[in-house]
């Protein structure tokens, strides 16, 4: 899923392409993708783009009469810039918004249609998709720490909780910790003031080292490789590769349709956390600690 980082050089993209431009047409190829029937969709058409910005972790459309086009790229949803007279891919195509400089693709890969598109009008029904969660880069220290322990979740859960904290999900928060040297399990009302400090530095360094990172790489052109798998990652994704701090394996954690990837040396004192399939199945001989892996 596309997180803060990426959501950020989106919205960039889109102000130096279609700012103050008019929304020519919207043309829906997937019925299912627009979850909202007032106001029409057709309402749209001829406005001005007022602004874009991001909103947790959708990109949000401002055009005329406080219309606003809100979409949620969710997992596998991608955003293409296509020039006039370019084709869009049609099997993954869910809708073209036509400007006249070009079209803005949205596109989803897969099968399972969990990206969406809602117009809605006036500031306060844009504000009901609003999580609450607070802006990491906007935030004093303070404010971050009595965000962070307002509940007692695991770090994990904390920094991917959208009523907490905003854009950041399962790839960056990853990356946050093995920054931090935290586990992923620890949990926050544990932690002292030191621990909390390492997290917020962290989080601050990592999510504007790559979004700075993002942005040199596509330029002045329209994002393409937005993915949650990035070569220069730490720990995301990393399962088995050395660790680029102390060269251990990196360990995995695998729930549902996610996984957490980290260092156990430098995160979890050389424990290896339980993974809840596989522990189960091994029983007595999952390793305990990273020097049992040999």
């Amino acid at each position: 899923m596309p997180e803060l980082p990426d959501v950020v050089v989106y919205v960039e993209a889109l102000e130096r392409r279609i700012v103050g431009q008019p929304l020519l047409r919207v043309r829906l190829a997937n019925p299912f993708l627009l979850r909202t029937a007032l106001p029409p969709i057709a309402a749209v058409e001829g406005k001005r783009v007022r602004g874009v910005q991001r909103l947790g972790k959708r990109v949000v459309l401002e055009l005329e009469d406080e219309l606003f086009l809100v979409l949620h790229l969710m997992i596998a949803g991608r955003l293409r810039w296509l020039e006039r007279g370019e084709k869009a891919p049609t099997r993954i195509t869910l809708a073209l918004f036509d400007f006249p400089a070009g079209t803005l693709a949205f596109t989803e890969a897969g099968t399972k249609r969990r990206a969406s598109l809602h117009l809605v009008q006036g500031k306060a029904a844009l504000g009901a998709f609003d999580m609450g969660g607070l802006d990491v880069l906007d935030i004093d220290a303070r404010t971050f720490r009595d965000r962070l322990l307002k509940e007692n979740h695991t770090l994990k859960r904390a920094l991917t909780d959208p009523r907490l904290f905003s854009g950041i999900g399962n790839a960056y928060s990853d990356e946050i910790l093995h920054r931090a040297r935290l586990s992923p399990i620890a949990m926050t009302q544990k932690l002292d003031a030191a621990q909390i400090d390492r997290v917020y530095e962290a989080v601050r360094t990592v999510l504007a080292e790559w979004t700075a990172r993002l942005r040199a790489e596509s330029g002045d052109n329209f994002p393409e490789k937005v993915t949650a798998f990035r070569p220069g990652m730490a720990v995301h994704g990393r399962f088995r590769a050395p660790c680029p701090v102390c060269g251990a394996p990196v360990q995995r954690i695998v729930y549902a349709e996610n996984e957490t990837n980290y260092c156990a040396r430098c995160q979890t004192g050389g424990v290896i956390l339980a993974d809840r399939a596989l522990s189960r199945l091994l029983k007595s001989s999952w390793p305990r600690s990273i020097d049992e892996l040999g």
